[in-house]
């Protein structure tokens, strides 16, 4: 099996970050979110991973070079066309093989083995509050019998959460090819939505398979909600002299921390160091400086430095903001 994983946004919703770091190399936990994304998937043994890199995408091949021994390959995606060409490139490097899709930027929980085992055809869906954002399924008899990218009067509320399966690949890869040749988009976009509806109405069946979770890192506030979440399964407790600590708390072994409280859902970089203040439900970069401040659903960049702000930042690397 093979599996592709687009990485070419930009990430504009979580500028200024991502003014210096790739989107799924920003940090919850204190680990990227592309972390998160490969080590379930690693667990499958993938003949190779294939990545669909832009943005900044030179970061992205660095890291995995360096951090990772499977055998990968880099796809440049120079138009931002949608996730259907993204795909479209990626599918370019294989032959027709079972191949996997999942999105560089969202963390799905799932048993990877069992949605394999599901059928020759998978998507991944869950519920969500609000559909018309989002590819929708509409499912019968636990088959899916018709997709919609976005739509104004949804059938039903369960979103494609960015996990494809494909037993084979071929008639994927010549319904993109149909598509773009088609010349349709959506929203401006050619989307994969529209190339598996496609498939579907040509008889491929598609089995849905519910996830257990499915956590956005596409803004500020979703990366927030996502680190939370990562906290309450990764914190540990800790406890530090003169510092209050309401967990679930995170904490570099690096970092130095001195007459401050932290918490809950606070996650610190290394080397950084605090002092003097009180922080709750934000992400601390790397060899960053807080000092005499207030703190509440921030985030904060590598190598900032804050003195003596009282408020909700959010701010990207090797930025200063002092109130003296």
């Amino acid at each position: 099996m093979k599996i592709i994983i687009p990485v070419a946004g930009a990430g504009t919703r979580l500028q200024p970050h991502t003014l210096t770091t790739p989107k799924p190399l920003l940090e919850i936990g204190n680990k990227p979110v592309l972390d998160y994304v490969l080590e379930p998937l690693l667990e499958l043994e993938p003949e190779e991973i294939i990545f669909v890199i832009g943005h900044k995408g030179e970061m992205i091949i660095d890291y995995v070079r360096n951090k990772y021994s499977f055998k990968s390959h880099f796809v440049p995606q120079e138009k931002l066309l949608g996730l259907g060409y993204a795909v479209h490139l990626g599918l370019k490097q294989i032959t027709n093989e079972t191949t996997m899709i999942v999105l560089g930027d969202t963390i799905v929980e799932c048993d990877f083995a069992q949605v394999i085992k599901k059928g020759n055809y998978v998507l991944g869906v869950r519920e969500v509050d609000d559909p018309h954002r989002f590819g929708i399924a509409e499912l019968n008899n636990g088959f899916v019998a018709g997709l919609e990218e976005k739509p104004e009067n949804p059938k039903s509320n369960l979103a494609l959460i960015g996990l494809y399966y494909f037993k084979d690949s071929a008639a994927l890869k010549q319904s993109l090819i149909d598509l773009l040749n088609s010349g349709k988009t959506t929203d401006g976009e050619i989307q994969l939505t529209d190339a598996l509806q496609s498939m579907i109405s040509g008889g491929t069946k598609f089995i849905s398979h519910h996830v257990q979770g499915w956590y956005d890192c596409g803004k500020k506030e979703t990366m927030l909600a996502t680190n939370s979440h990562i906290l309450n399964k990764r914190a540990q407790m800790i406890e530090i002299d003169g510092v209050e600590i309401i967990p679930p708390v995170l904490i570099a072994p690096s970092a130095k921390i001195t007459n401050s409280t932290l918490g809950p859902y606070v996650s610190v970089g290394d080397g950084a160091i605090i002092s003097d203040s009180m922080i709750s439900n934000s992400i601390i970069g790397h060899h960053t400086l807080i000092r005499n401040s207030e703190l509440n659903d921030s985030m904060v960049g590598n190598w900032s430095k804050i003195d003596g702000v009282r408020k909700t930042l959010n701010v990207g690397e090797k930025t200063e903001i002092t109130n003296s």
